[in-house]
Formats: structure tokens, sequence, C-alpha cells
């Protein structure tokens, strides 16, 4: 057997393809039960985090695991194989470990050297026991794994080349400020309860944020983080707790929320977010191509915040199939525009009156003259007359915000809407990732990569070692009956020998088989540790005629009092 993993992550797949592949918590439960459930599996593990969603499984096939195990998970995530494919990695045996190993040390996160990938992991191996799909070697690999992560923050620096995920998106909602002065006497809604929402809660308490509102589905876990808060030695921070249809009403006076839910879908609209604007006195106008005008105040006669498309009047694009903070002015847009929408388009953007009926009664005939008289006139003058210099559009500075909103979902919780409107700056995974691309490296990370090869090859070896021990236990069982066979005999040819003499000659015997296989089995158990050293159980085998089911035997025992092991811990 063999360990193979399959995965998508910030590496390989855009945030898109992510955050659609997404496994709900009772997804992971049944990708778990299914993939131990088919031929190639007789372990799994899932990893699932907000930026990779990785199946780790031991299995006796290499194509037909890699077959079966991305079948499984295109069809838990809801994603066509077809489509989910190109972004998937594939790690085998000694490839596989490392890989595993570098996820749990934090080199291969977002922000390289957080800490908060070992929690997760300690989490998957949890659900693997329970469910019963970890065996031997995923546990011993998941509980190595944890051990390599924390050596690596242990004995390096490597804290220093990165934080938690948390922590970095509330630097980039500071742009640059030091946290701690940019947080100081801020209003702060976390929504969600779980851990990464958790880590944020208190995140935002030491940095000085004023009070904290908890928002959860289920209200006691709300109360608990916020009674925790409340209770802390090293802040002074006023936490209450919330239901999640208070969240509007809570966002008018917030100066910054952090979302983390476990949601399939959004759980704050575009529309929510203006809203809050609004009902603190901001219009929150779309921005145009990315610059935002700077937020207005409200008429006193309640003028409400305009909706996301009420600055696209009258355009003839169906903004309903736009994606979200697509620009409507952009090239993109026009591509593949027939000419008389293509028109209409152009004189809206231009602030002329659009008549629709005109443009109704162009036909394809028209459409051929006008490009003919183009093309020959272009012929002629050796360019395309201009009919109309573009105008010089005036920059308008992006106004500060006066809401600032993190985004950890995956998939995301906040409506990527939200980034047109003005007076608010939000962080999501998205941007986290662009972000942590230049993200500078710590000389640390060598030494992490370092520590992370030494046990991988420590790990191979004594995986390799334990492969051959069944062989090994076998072989030294098969001697003892020897020996019990022969004292037997002996017994029967010289009935009335003394119990002294019989243990005396019965000791003498097994010391001599002892030192015998002395040498060949610890030989063996090197060689075997050694890469290509599998085939040496085999030959120990071969050359002393060992029953393959007497081997097996032995193995379904060890894995018997592992798991009794676990079970007790």
């Amino acid at each position: 057997m063999s360990l193979l993993v399959v995965g998508l992550s910030h590496r390989s797949a855009p945030v898109s393809v992510l955050e659609r592949a997404a496994l709900s918590a009772d997804a992971q439960i049944k990708l778990l039960q299914d993939t131990v459930a088919a031929e190639p599996a007789t372990e799994a593990a899932v990893l699932a985090t907000c930026n990779r969603i990785e199946l780790y499984a031991d299995v006796d096939k290499f194509h037909a695991g890699v077959a079966e195990l991305s079948t499984l998970l295109a069809q838990h995530s809801g994603v066509g194989l077809e489509e989910l494919t190109p972004y998937l990695y594939v790690h085998y045996e000694d490839r596989a470990v490392h890989h595993f190993f570098s996820v749990a040390c934090g080199l291969d996160s977002m922000v390289v050297g957080e800490g908060q990938i070992l929690g997760q992991i300690k989490d998957s191996l949890a659900t693997a026991q329970e469910l019963h799909t970890a065996g031997r070697l995923l546990n011993d690999l998941f509980q190595q794994a944890l051990r390599v992560g924390k050596r690596a923050h242990s004995e390096t620096g490597i804290d220093r080349a990165g934080q938690s995920l948390v922590s970095f998106g509330l630097e980039q909602l500071a742009v640059g400020k030091p946290v701690d002065g940019w947080a100081r006497g801020k209003r702060a809604v976390v929504i969600g309860a779980g851990s990464m929402s958790s880590l944020a809660a208190a995140t935002l308490a030491r940095a000085g944020v004023a009070e904290i509102v908890i928002a959860n589905r289920t209200l006691d876990r709300a109360e608990r983080l916020a009674q925790i808060l409340t209770e802390g030695d090293d802040t002074d921070v006023l936490a209450r707790a919330v239901p999640m249809e208070s969240v509007p009403a809570e966002l008018t006076r917030a100066d910054v929320a952090v979302s983390c839910t476990g949601a399939t879908g959004l759980v704050l609209a575009a529309e929510t977010i203006a809203a809050a604007l609004d009902g603190r006195g901001v219009v929150a106008q779309p921005g145009v191509d990315g610059v935002l005008p700077a937020p207005t105040r409200a008429a006193p006669g309640g003028t409400t915040a305009r909706s996301l498309a009420g600055g696209e009047e009258n355009c003839p694009l169906d903004l309903a199939a736009v994606q979200p903070g697509f620009s409507v002015l952009g090239e993109d847009a026009v591509a593949g525009m027939d000419a008389a929408t293509l028109e209409q388009h152009a004189a809206w953007v231009s602030g002329s009156a659009v008549d629709r009926r005109e443009a109704g009664r162009r036909t394809p005939e028209a459409d051929a003259e006008l490009i003919t008289a183009l093309a020959a006139t272009a012929a002629t003058a050796g360019r395309i007359p201009e009919r109309r210099r573009p105008e010089p559009v005036a920059v308008v500075p992006r106004p500060e915000p006066v809401l600032f909103l993190l985004d950890l979902a995956m998939p995301r919780d906040i409506d990527a809407a939200v980034h047109r409107l003005a007076g608010v700056r939000l962080v999501d995974i998205e941007s986290l990732a662009e972000a942590s691309a230049d993200a500078p490296m710590a000389a640390d990370v060598d030494q992490v990569r370092r520590i992370v090869s030494d046990e991988v090859t420590a790990f191979g070896a004594a995986l390799r070692a334990a492969h051959i021990t069944p062989t090994v236990v076998a072989l030294r069982t098969m001697a003892a009956d020897v020996v019990a066979g022969e004292i037997a005999r002996l017994e029967g040819r010289l009935p009335g020998l003394d119990d002294k003499h019989r243990a005396e000659i019965t000791q003498t015997v097994r010391r001599v088989v002892d030192k015998l296989l002395h040498a060949p089995t610890v030989r063996v158990k090197q060689l075997a540790a050694e890469p290509g050293g599998a085939g040496y159980a085999d030959a120990l085998r071969t050359l002393f005629d060992l029953d393959q089911e007497t081997v097996a035997s032995v193995s379904r025992a060890e894995d018997s009092t592992s798991k009794k092991d676990r079970g007790s811990a």
C-alpha cells in the first residue's frame, strides 16, 4: 500500500474555483466514507481549509487511485471533473509525504509560516479517526506532520516569515499602518463563532478595539465567545452576542467587520452593505473602472443609497449576467456585441441618448455597407477616421473608507460586488492571495525546508522498516514453533529427563536460534529502511518459506492493537 494525495489549492487554482469546490462538513464526511468504500483505497483523510482541499489515501494502485480520488473530489465538490482536472495536483509516496510536511510547517500556506494549519490538520485527523477511515499509515503520517510542524516553529524563526491569515488580513485593511494603532477604539463585528472567527475576535481584542459584537447562527456559541473575550485578562474589550438577523443593524455603527462562516451562500449581500452605509448617512455610489467617487451625505429627505446597478441606468448590457465587479466601460464588456448594440453602448458611454427603436431597425446589410465604407476610407487614408476624440477622464481620488470588511470564508461570505462601493474597503481571500505573492520570505524558510527533508527521509525509513516487521515477526514465530516441536520430540525420546535439564536444553536451543536470526533480521530491517528496500520482505518470505497468511495475520493484529490504542487515547 502507498500514500497518495490528490488536491487543489491557492497555488494551483483560482479563488473562484476553490470557492465553488469548497466542501461542507457533511460533504467531507461523505467523501471519506465513499473513498474507503472504493476499491483502490483502504484509508482516507480530508484536509479542507479556506485555501486548499486535499484528499489523502492509502492505495494499492497508483493510476486507479488517482482516477478514483479525482472522481470522488469532483462528485462531492459539485465541480465537474473536466473543469476540475486542470487545477488538480497529485503527489505519491515520498513526494506526498514531503508535500504534507511542507503544508504542516506553513511553507505551502498563503501566508508563509502561519501556524493555524496545525490546528486544521489535527481536526482532520480527529474526523478521520472518528469515522474509522484513518488506519496505521494516515494516523502515523498526520501525527508525524504535527510533530514536524511544531518542530519547525520551535527550532526556527518561521513565525517571522508570516503570520496567521487573520493578522495578515488586518494588515491589509490597515494599509501599512500598525494594526494596533489602526484598530484602537474601533467598533468591530465578527460573524461566525468557529476557530477562525474566534482567532479574529481575539486578535481584534488584543489590537485594542473598543467593542466586539459576535454574531452566529447558534446564539449560544456567540455568547460563549463573547464571555471568553470579556473575561480575558489581557484585554478590556466590551463584547456581546447578537443573532444573525441583527447584523445589518450592527453594521450601521461598526467600523470593521470580519466574517468567516461555513455558509454555502452569501452572508452579506452588496445591498446590505450599501444600506448600512446609508444608515450612517453615506451614499454608497458605485465606482467607474475601479475609481470610486467620494461618499456623499444623504439628502435631508432621507435619500437612500443607490443600488449597484443605479449607475448603469439605460445601459444596453444585460447587467444581471455581468460578473460582480465587472466594469461595463471596459473593452471586455463589449466584446462580442453586434454593431447595433455596440452603437447603443457607445452612445450610452458618451452620455448620449439611446434610441433603441432606431437601433432595432438596423439591418445586417446596413452594417455591411458601413464596414465596407470604413475599409475603403482606411485603404485611402491609411487609418480609420475618428468621429469623436475621446475626452480625458477626470480621475477622482478614492475616498477614505468608513467601513472595513475582512472576508476569510471559502466560499466567500461577502459579495465581491462590495469592492465597487465607495466608502468601503473589502479584503477577501482573492485579494489576500495577490498580496501574499509579494510577501518577503524569511531566511528561516531554508532551515524549515531542511527540517522537512530530514523528516521525510526518517518517515520513509520508518515506514519501510515497519513494512518488513510483520515478516520478521512471522519468521521468529516460525523459529519458536520449530524449537517447541524439537523440545517435544526430545521429551518423547528421553522421558526421564528432569525439569532442570529440560529447561537448560530448551534455553540453549532458543539462544542458538536467536543468535542465528539476530544478524539477518537486524540487517534486513536496515536494508528495508533504505529507498527501494521493500523487496527484502519478499526475499525473506521466499528464503524461509513463510506462509503469506501468517504474515498478514501479524499485520492485522498490529492494526487492531493500534486502533485500540487510538480509542483509549
